[in-house]
C-alpha cells in the first residue's frame, strides 16, 4: 500500500514521516494555500531525504513551464497536478517527469477518461481539495480500471482502514488528518494512519519488494 504524507512545511515533518514509513512526500506550491512552501524551502528538505522516497510537488491551474520550472528548484522527483488542467498539459509535464499524478474531485465528469492524461497515476479527492472533507467513496469506481488510484480527501488514522477496504486503491494520501494544526504534523497521528493504511491493504499489495511498481531513484 503506498502511503503519501502530503502539505509538509518542514524538515522535521518530512523526516518525521520518513522514519515512519511513507513511500512519499507531497509539497504544496498551491499559492493561498496554508501549507504553501517556497521552492527553496522544500529543495533543502527534499536533498536530505533518502533516495526510496518520492517526492511529490503539488500544482494546481499552472502552466506547465511554470510547473516544470518551480519543480526543478524545488528538487522533486515527481509532479501532482490537482486542478482542471488538460491532457495535453499534463502529458507536456510528463515530458520532463517521470512521475506525474493528475488529481481529479469526486465526480469530475473527467474522471471516467482519466486514461488520456498520459499518467497511470490518479488521485480522486473531495469535491474541495484540501478541505479534507470525506466525500462518497462510491464514487471511485468512474476511474478507468488500469490506473493506479490513490484515494485522497478527508482520510483520517480512524477511517483510512474503512475507505481502503471499501475503495482497494493503490494508495492512500493524507494531509490535514494527520496535523496538530495547519501545516504541522501529529507524530502519533502520522503513525496510527500509517499502520492502519499497511493493516487494511488488499492481499495484491503486500509482501516483499516486488509489490511496489517503481523505483523511484531510478532515472
Amino acid at each position: 500500500m503506498f502511503v503519501k504524507i502530503c502539505g509538509i512545511t518542514n524538515e522535521d515533518d518530512a523526516l518525521l514521516s520518513v522514519a515512519m514509513g511513507a513511500d512519499a512526500l507531497g509539497f504544496n506550491f498551491v499559492s493561498g494555500s496554508t501549507r504553501q512552501i517556497a521552492p527553496q524551502v522544500a529543495y533543502d528538505i527534499t536533498r536530505r531525504l533518502p533516495p526510496e522516497i518520492l517526492t511529490v510537488g503539488v500544482f494546481r491551474n499552472e502552466l506547465p513551464q511554470r510547473v516544470v520550472e518551480l519543480a526543478h528548484k524545488s528538487g522533486v522527483k515527481a509532479v501532482q497536478l490537482h486542478g482542471n488542467e488538460t491532457p495535453e498539459q499534463c502529458i507536456e509535464v510528463g515530458k520532463q517527469f517521470r512521475w506525474v499524478i493528475k488529481a481529479f474531485s469526486a465526480g469530475d465528469p473527467n474522471l471516467p477518461r482519466a486514461d488520456r492524461y498520459g499518467t497511470d497515476m490518479v488521485m480522486i479527492d473531495g469535491a474541495e481539495p484540501g478541505s479534507g472533507k470525506v466525500f462518497d467513496w462510491s464514487l471511485v469506481g468512474d476511474a478507468p480500471d488500469a490506473l493506479k488510484l490513490i484515494l485522497a480527501g478527508g482520510l483520517t488514522p480512524d477511517n483510512v482502514a474503512a475507505a481502503i477496504h471499501e475503495v482497494r486503491p493503490w494508495g492512500v494520501d493524507v494531509a490535514s488528518g494527520v496535523e496538530s494544526s495547519p501545516g504541522r504534523k501529529d507524530a502519533l497521528a502520522v503513525k496510527r494512519f500509517i499502520e492502519n493504511a499497511r493493516d487494511a491493504a488488499p492481499g495484491q499489495y503486500l509482501g516483499d519488494d516486488e509489490a511496489m511498481p517503481y523505483d523511484w531513484d531510478v532515472e
